[in-house]
């Protein structure tokens, strides 16, 4: 693919990273292929996930093309520039198409990024994953390969008001080690990869700095001492966000069929 936005992108947000006064703790990048495909499976806490994500496989010289719900790659303005960076629209109500083309661009010698949570984790605990990721792979014939993001979700995620002011903000980006899923046992080989994704979110939370490691805070699972919402109580407020936004599909709906019998 010919990239002609990728890389000023690219040179912006590490501009950004030194404004911002961010560092990093990057560990396992080794694990990303230098060349052929290969698909990294994130985890997702925050809506800048995928920028710092594809920081772990810059020292691998590769590019990542990630796959990001359509609402995104549709919007005007960010949506051109998303699509410019060959980005992967996905239809959360059909997913089919989407995974055709992850897997073309994976057999195409790409690198391809995937939350398989599908959506933000509110208790910034490793959710239930879906079983595309591993289907994916196994389809492409490429390496699965784990990876971790922590940090990010301090500047902007659910619930809590963005935060890009400057200020010590440590982002940890793990890489983990491959796995070639056969999707014979689809199910048996994400509960494998979800396995490998939490023990590496326990490593990283618990070699993230001290001093940033304050009692209580929002942004830390309850099971580490922090006050975000315990796995639980996310699912619970999940549930709550899909039937507000059922209601207002519903209510728009409604509307339309009251304007065209009107007209």
């Amino acid at each position: 693919m010919i990239d002609i936005t990728y890389p000023p992108i690219i040179v912006a947000a590490k501009t950004a990273f030194r404004l911002l006064g961010q560092s990093f703790q990057m560990s396992g990048t080794e694990n990303v292929p230098r060349d052929g495909g290969a698909l990294l499976a994130i985890n997702h806490t925050g809506y800048v996930d995928f920028i710092y994500a594809g920081l772990g496989a810059h020292p691998s010289k590769r590019l990542v093309r990630f796959m990001i719900k359509r609402e995104m790659m549709d919007a005007p303005g960010v949506g051109h520039l998303l699509r410019s960076l060959h980005h992967i629209r996905v239809d959360r109500g059909s997913g089919v198409q989407s995974a055709r083309d992850a897997v073309d661009y994976l057999k195409r010698g790409e690198v391809v990024g995937i939350y398989p949570e599908a959506t933000i984790s509110r208790s910034f605990e490793i959710k239930e994953l879906k079983t595309g990721a591993v289907r994916i792979a196994a389809e492409a014939g490429v390496p699965l390969i784990p990876v971790i993001v922590w940090g990010a979700h301090r500047m902007m995620t659910k619930d809590h008001p963005k935060d890009f002011t400057r200020g010590r903000k440590t982002i940890a980006i793990k890489v983990g080690e491959p796995m070639y899923p056969t999707a014979e046992d689809a199910a048996a080989e994400t509960a494998q990869l979800r396995s490998m994704m939490q023990s590496m979110l326990d490593e990283v939370i618990a070699e993230y700095p001290e001093d940033e490691k304050a009692p209580g805070s929002w942004w830390t699972p309850a099971r580490f001492g922090g006050s975000a919402p315990t796995p639980e109580k996310a699912a619970e407020l999940d549930a709550a966000e899909l039937r507000e936004r059922a209601a207002k599909r519903a209510a728009k709906a409604a509307e339309k069929r009251g304007d065209a019998t009107a007209r």
